[in-house]
This record gives C-alpha cells, sequence and structure tokens, in this order.
C-alpha cells in the first residue's frame, strides 16, 4: 500500500508541477521574449510625422497592466566632424524597457548634455567614453546650430543602430526649436498574437493618424515556442498518469493475492461481492485523495525549482489546481483499482479456505 502511495504521490506531484508550469508558461515565456524587442510599432498613417497626443491616444488602448515599455524615436540629420550622421532622440529609460538587448559600453546618458554614440560611428571620429563633440546642424526654422555633448556610452547592437547617435528627447527638441514630434514608436507589451491583434485594431480605430503593425518575427516565434512547451507538457502529464495507473494496478494486484485468505475468510463470515469491492475500492480511493494531497504540495515546490532554474522568477501559485489534483489522482486511482477489485470480488471462499 505504500508502494501505491508512493507511485500516486509521484504522478500527483508530477501533475500538479506541470499543469502549474503549463499556466504560467506563458507569463514567463512572454517576459523572456520582450528581451528581444518590442512586438508592436507605431508608425504615421500618413506623410506627418506622429504627434505627441496621437501617440497618448494609442498608448491608452493599451492595457496598463500588459504595458511593458514605449519608445517614442525621433531621427534628424546632423554633422559631427564634418561627416552627416543621423541623431535619435529618444527617452533613455523607456529604450531600455524595449531594447534591454543594448549593450553599453560605459553608460546610458543620464546627465544634460551627454550622447550616446554608435560603435560605427565612434570609430569613425575617433571617440571614447568621456570624449567631447560638436553636433551642428538646422532647426526647423532654418537656423543653423551647435551643440556640444560628452560622450557617456558607446552602443553595440551589431544593428543599424551602430550608425547613429543618440540624444535626450527633450535636448532633440531644444536643438529643432519643435516639440511632440516623432517619426514612429515601439512598444513591448506582454500579450499573445491575438491580444496584440486585439489591441492593434484597438489603436487603429481610437487614432486614424497612427498605423499599428506587429513584429511579426517576435509575435510569431513567441506563439509557436509557447505552443509547442504547453503540447510537451501535456503529454508528458498523460505518460506519467498511464505508468502511474499501471503501477497502482500492479501494486494493488499484489495486494489481493496477498489477503486472498482475508477475502475468503470475510466471505465465509458473511460479506457480500459489494463489501469486498467497497472495502478495497475505499482503500484505493483514500489512497488517491492522500496521494493528490501530497502531490500539491511537492508539485508546487517542483514547479517553483523549474521555473527558478528556467526563468529564474518565482511561480504563481493556482488555487484550483489544488482540488483539481486530488480529484484526478483520486479517479485515476479508482481506474487502476478496477481489475484488482475484480479479482477480489470473484475469490471463492472454499478453494481459498481449504488452502488452494
Amino acid at each position: 500500500m505504500l508502494v501505491a502511495l508512493l507511485a500516486v504521490a509521484i504522478g500527483a506531484t508530477v501533475l500538479s508541477g506541470l499543469v502549474t508550469i503549463y499556466y504560467d508558461v506563458p507569463r514567463q515565456m512572454g517576459k523572456e521574449f520582450r528581451s528581444y524587442g518590442a512586438n508592436l510599432m507605431l508608425v504615421s498613417a500618413g506623410a506627418e510625422d506622429i504627434g505627441k497626443e496621437a501617440l497618448n491616444a494609442a498608448e491608452a488602448q493599451i492595457p496598463a497592466k500588459s504595458l511593458v515599455g514605449l519608445t517614442a524615436f525621433r531621427y534628424e540629420t546632423m554633422s559631427l566632424n564634418r561627416l552627416p550622421f543621423m541623431v535619435g532622440g529618444i527617452d533613455f529609460l523607456a529604450v531600455q524597457k524595449t531594447r534591454p538587448y543594448w549593450g553599453i559600453n560605459g553608460q546610458y546618458p543620464k546627465e544634460k548634455g551627454e550622447a550616446l554614440l554608435g560603435q560605427t560611428v565612434a570609430q569613425t571620429v575617433a571617440a571614447k567614453v568621456g570624449d567631447r563633440i560638436s553636433l551642428s546642424g538646422s532647426d526647423s526654422e532654418g537656423e543653423e546650430f551647435t551643440a556640444r555633448f560628452t560622450v557617456s556610452g558607446i552602443l553595440q547592437t551589431g544593428g543599424g543602430e551602430e550608425d547613429c547617435i543618440f540624444i535626450d528627447q527633450k535636448e532633440m527638441d531644444l536643438l529643432m526649436k519643435n516639440s511632440g514630434l516623432y517619426d514612429f514608436a515601439e512598444c513591448s507589451i506582454s500579450a499573445n498574437a491575438v491580444e496584440l491583434e486585439a489591441i492593434a485594431k484597438k489603436i487603429s480605430d481610437a487614432e486614424a493618424s497612427i498605423s499599428p503593425r506587429l513584429v511579426k518575427r517576435v509575435t510569431t516565434s513567441e506563439g509557436s515556442v509557447l505552443k509547442k512547451l504547453q503540447s510537451l507538457v501535456w503529454i508528458v502529464t498523460l505518460v506519467v498518469l498511464i505508468l502511474t495507473m499501471v503501477c497502482v494496478a500492479t501494486t494493488m494486484m499484489a495486494v489481493v493475492a496477498e489477503r486472498r485468505k482475508e477475502i475468503g475468510l470475510k466471505k465465509a463470515l458473511g460479506a457480500s461481492n459489494k463489501n469486498i469491492v467497497k472495502e478495497f475500492l475505499g482503500e484505493g480511493l483514500f489512497l488517491g485523495a492522500l496521494g493528490g494531497v501530497i502531490g500539491v504540495a511537492l508539485g508546487f515546490w517542483f514547479a517553483q525549482k523549474v521555473s527558478m532554474n528556467v526563468f529564474s522568477r518565482s511561480i504563481s501559485f493556482q488555487p484550483l489546481l489544488a482540488p483539481v489534483t486530488v480529484l484526478v489522482s483520486v479517479i485515476t486511482t479508482g481506474i487502476a483499482c478496477m481489475i484488482p477489485v475484480r479479482n477480489a470480488a470473484t475469490v471463492d471462499p472454499v478453494i481459498v479456505l481449504r488452502g488452494e
């Protein structure tokens, strides 16, 4: 009986743990995929730049609990050492949420008058962290300007950002003498493909001047990985439940074989087949319930260990999973006991008591 209890407890532990992971995987994987960048782009629906009011209206359509970050970008052409470069005005705190993969040699600009140079730009003008640079260009009114910046960091991404210079968005507005204008914005949203499409539609309906576009390579990859992981969890869970059922059935068969004399004696004293069935089935169901309770506790511990080792984040407990685990354990044990219970009911007391 101890072996049967152990089998049920292990099965319930795996069931509880894997199902907990199954329901928490989308949240965990969503956070992991956010490290690969934004999954929704906001671009102008026409030839004009995106206005601040329009961007705020679009942001209001995104659920606050799902929004990881939103960064607006504005690019202007300026000269450095008489060479033309693209200069981007961004919010450096916001971009760390939407582009966490950016590698910085040095640090992000924190003070006024600091700039972030792409690696290619830094190599072209032979600049390094701490150097002073001068950016010159023409503002929106056609007037020439020159501004001095300190290089706070060198940007390494392996992409087109290395060909650009980045300064604070507010300083860009001051230099260009206009504010609240953006080329595009990118959003990092913790949501699946269906939810993202719904958000994009809400933004499109609410603000006609903005055209939302899903970053397909991110959303498609995320959905594909999640689907495969969840399928794997169900397959493993099903296999474990079948193995648990076989183990319990085999163990209960051994229990019935060992207690044949006891069963024969009870029948000789007047016990009916119904009484024998109730006794053994009751023992089996009790083992299932007890193993399920043990499995709920151990399953959460198992899921927590897996989550910490794989995602380095704690997992959330699913309260409704506890009664479901116990119920599945009881049902599994009950099915596994059918054949042993049937054998117990067919024991002939005359043959058993004669020692045959």
